[in-house]
């Protein structure tokens, strides 16, 4: 059984981010990247669902800048996966990411089940997975953090308003998006560091995949960091000169009453 898990790399959120000068996106120089969080998750389920089935592997995919992107991948294959493929590309948005992934994951000759996070913690799109399970032509659903497979259907946990839970059940193969609680990513050995540092990964151009340009929908412009936020007023006195001023202050200053 093949197993597909497509992952994003992400700027660590420690990272200080800074806008390009043209104002389309941020500047990549001086950034730390890493495997987006949610995707462990994924990776993680796969593996679990691998070592299950005797016999199953898990297939690392991921879109991106690929002197880069291999190294969330091997991250990946330090943490157990198979194997691994990157569509080394840049600028695209996420239709045409969703795309390229379905059109790989289909030469590859599809999966029984294909995961991947429930959003990427850079855009928030929170789109690609429901995208590329519409090109692949399969049943999907996101926020999961509960799974449970057979080999003709896998049932599902997921998260919805007011901490609630919905079960889904559909058939294989299907998109599965994780979302956090589904289990706890392992870390890397330092065996499987060592031997995914060896590992081949199998590279393919966006351009191959012969996705017109005019799948790419969204462009950015005018990108901006949020305003400086305001120093913090303290407000002195007993109880009953604190609530007066402070609804000075809300009224008069702040504007919201």
């Amino acid at each position: 059984m093949k197993i597909f898990v497509c992952i994003k790399q992400v700027p660590d959120t420690e990272t200080k981010i800074k806008i390009s000068p043209d104002q389309t996106g941020i500047e990549a120089a001086g950034i730390k990247w890493v495997m987006n969080p949610y995707d462990e998750y994924a990776v993680e389920e796969a593996n679990k669902l691998r070592d299950a089935n005797p016999g199953s592997q898990v297939w690392v995919l991921s879109v991106g800048p690929k002197a880069r992107v291999v190294e969330s991948l091997r991250t990946a294959l330090a943490m157990g996966s198979d194997e691994a493929i990157v569509v080394n590309a840049e600028g695209l948005d996420s239709f045409a990411t969703a795309k390229a992934l379905a059109e790989v994951i289909k030469a590859e000759g599809g999966a029984k089940v294909i995961f991947s996070g429930k959003l990427a913690i850079d855009d928030n799109a929170s789109s690609v997975s429901q995208m590329m399970a519409e090109f692949l032509g399969v049943p999907h659903t996101t926020v999961v953090s509960k799974f449970a497979f057979t080999p003709e259907s896998v049932t599902v946990e997921r998260d919805i308003e007011g901490g609630a839970k919905e079960v889904v059940q559909m058939m294989t193969p299907a998109v599965v998006a994780a979302n956090k609680g589904l289990n706890m990513p392992r870390y890397a050995s330092l065996p499987g560091i060592m031997k995914a540092k060896k590992k081949t990964i199998k590279e393919i151009e966006f351009a191959s995949l012969n996705i017109p340009a005019t799948d790419i929908k969204v462009k950015y412009s005018g990108m901006t960091l949020p305003a400086e936020k305001p120093a913090v007023k303290m407000i002195s006195g007993d109880a009953a000169a604190q609530a007066s001023e402070l609804v000075k202050l809300l009224r008069d200053e702040a504007k919201v009453l």
